[in-house]
């Protein structure tokens, strides 16, 4: 196994085309833990540790420019505000001396389903940056997930940053695993509500081949803030309609059986978590109104 060691992005991506098999590592928490097991032999393994701009972000106006190699500790102390339910996600990592080496990019290159960044970022509508020495593209996270452990990158690209879009309104994320720390997600759920477009976006993670939203659920909670005037009005909403919502979170999962639960396990969590963090995210969202309409 050769090791590569660029010290700038253009020289990364110079490696990476010149030898397409290269394997990137920043935090190394998920690829060391296979090679370390015999599990993966890569002939070239691309250390991404000396390529600093890839640890920094950029707050802009509408969103966050995240490096792909930013420590899920640094998004927990820095962008609570900007990112909450990114940030939620990261306090559930595995433990702190990993939240201090992994990043986001990692998550997104394993594409594994169990990956606890992906409910937050599909929830919040992530685009992916990524590049190779032919250019640059965004990828929409809903895109990016093409099979288990599979993403859309092409054999010559690194994923450069994620950009995600500045909270507007309350986000959750919730997570079941077999124990509160240093465990692999059974199954994960995000949720945020973006009241400046007055739609409601979901993630689940670990409940099915890739990390999924669930889309006809969201179509349902949209229809019914919309037509019940919810937006507007704070009112609570109907347990029938949460329960509703659940249902089709929970039916939106194509799990399997495993050593960490089985399919119906995770049906049934993920139809739990869902109303809860609705019922956690629209009580935010009402008690921030109240606060506005009472400092008017």
């Amino acid at each position: 196994m050769d090791f590569l060691r660029p010290a700038r992005w253009e020289e990364a991506l110079a490696a990476k085309a010149e030898h397409p098999t290269a394997v990137p590592i920043a935090g190394g928490t998920d690829v060391m833990v296979e090679i370390n097991f015999g599990h993966r032999r890569p002939e070239y393994l691309m250390d991404l540790g000396r390529v600093t701009d890839l640890a920094e972000w950029e707050v802009g106006e509408d969103s966050v420019r995240l490096g792909a190699s930013v420590p899920y500790t640094r998004i927990m102390e820095n962008l609570s505000t900007e990112l909450p339910g990114l940030a939620l996600a990261s306090h559930t990592v595995a433990s702190p001396q990993i939240r201090h080496r992994g990043g986001v990019g990692g998550n997104l290159g394993t594409a594994s389903p169990a990956g606890d960044a992906h409910p937050a970022l599909l929830a919040a509508g992530a685009e992916v940056e990524v590049e190779s020495v032919r250019g640059a593209r965004r990828i929409p996270v809903d895109a990016f997930y093409t099979g288990v452990k599979r993403n859309a990158l092409e054999p010559d690209e690194l994923i450069r940053a994620v950009h995600v879009r500045k909270a507007d309104g309350p986000q959750q994320f919730s997570k079941v695993g077999t124990r509160n720390a240093m465990v692999i997600a059974v199954c994960a759920f995000g949720l945020a509500l973006h009241p400046g477009t007055r739609t409601v976006r979901t993630g689940i993670g670990s409940a099915a081949p890739t990390p999924v939203r669930a889309g006809a659920a969201e179509e349902f909670l949209n229809a019914v803030l919309e037509e019940g005037g919810f937006w507007d009005n704070g009112k609570i909403v109907t347990p029938s309609a949460v329960k509703r919502f659940a249902d089709l979170c929970a039916a939106a999962c194509h799990p399997i059986d495993d050593v960490r639960g089985t399919a119906a396990y995770r049906r049934h969590a993920v139809g739990v978590m869902a109303r809860r963090t609705l019922t956690w995210t629209w009580e935010s969202y009402r008690g921030a109104r109240r606060a506005t309409e009472g400092a008017a």
